[in-house]
């Protein structure tokens, strides 16, 4: 059994770290004027029935201590016949210091596929691509894995609007041009503790693990005359730390081709550890 080597499990974190009521204000959605809570909603539920698409995301955060960092990219996602998802980091910056040649990840079934020159460094891995089977890993490496494919699914589409049905605050502001397609522009916060019960109890400590140190999450959603989530921001700070993540989405349940690498450029993790 293969034990997961800190490097790829410290790897594996950092390619996903790239996914109410009594509000005020109305938007307008097709020819239906809705109060801006319904409408968040809606477009949550709306996202819940979208089963592929594609994102392109920025996540910017910094902090007195670890500096800043910015992760840059996009991402194919689908969640059937199987869940699948094909990351692309093109920019990976941590603490001020530059990722070389940035990352990308194949997610298919139980199996990981990993690109990455740092990875592959720190993994002694011979091929462009290291494989990543549950099988073939021990309970701590599996665990690894498990996280990985969680953090995947919980910052999916769905996943991310559904935080926002938790605001209690949300205004309709405005309309405005999305990718070529025109929207409704809401804007609000919302306290993570509550949108953490939104969730299923494996994504609930994930979030709260993510933003333990932000009592409340500011966002702005652009939907569609369809409902349909077009772009998303979610940011805060706390005391020396802020983020910045944007999304944007499109493609909605439109075929995406999500396949594993060329065999020949596929190896397997090293029996040997990496990082300690």
């Amino acid at each position: 059994m293969r034990r997961l080597a800190p490097a790829v499990a410290l790897g594996a974190a950092a390619l996903v770290a790239v996914a109410g009521c009594g509000a005020q204000g109305t938007g307008s959605l097709g020819n239906v004027k809705l109060a801006a809570a319904d409408a968040v909603q809606q477009s949550a539920q709306k996202a819940e029935e979208v089963t592929s698409y594609s994102a392109d995301l920025v996540l910017d955060a910094s902090s007195r201590e670890k500096g800043a960092s910015k992760i840059q990219g996009s991402m194919l996602y689908q969640s059937r016949p199987q869940l699948a998802t094909d990351i692309k980091l093109d920019t990976l910056t941590f603490g001020g210091q530059n990722v070389p040649g940035g990352a990308r990840a194949i997610l298919s079934g139980e199996t990981v596929y990993v690109k990455s020159e740092l990875l592959s460094r720190f993994a002694g891995a011979t091929k462009p691509w290291v494989k990543m089977p549950l099988s073939e890993l021990d309970a701590e490496g599996q665990a690894g894995v498990r996280r990985f494919m969680d953090q995947a699914q919980q910052f999916d589409l769905a996943g991310t609007v559904k935080l926002l049905t938790a605001s209690k605050d949300v205004k309709a502001v405005g309309t405005e041009t999305v990718g070529g397609v025109d929207t409704t522009h809401y804007s609000g916060t919302f306290p993570v503790a509550e949108a953490a019960q939104l969730l299923d109890p494996a994504k609930r400590e994930k979030l709260q693990e993510e933003f333990s140190r932000v009592k409340d999450v500011k966002f702005d959603l652009w939907a569609d005359a369809q409902s349909l989530p077009r772009k998303v921001t979610l940011g805060g700070s706390e005391q020396d730390m802020t983020f910045s993540l944007t999304a944007f989405f499109k493609g909605f349940n439109e075929p995406v081709e999500i396949t594993a690498p060329p065999a020949d450029q596929v190896g397997d993790l090293p029996e040997h550890r990496g990082g300690n």
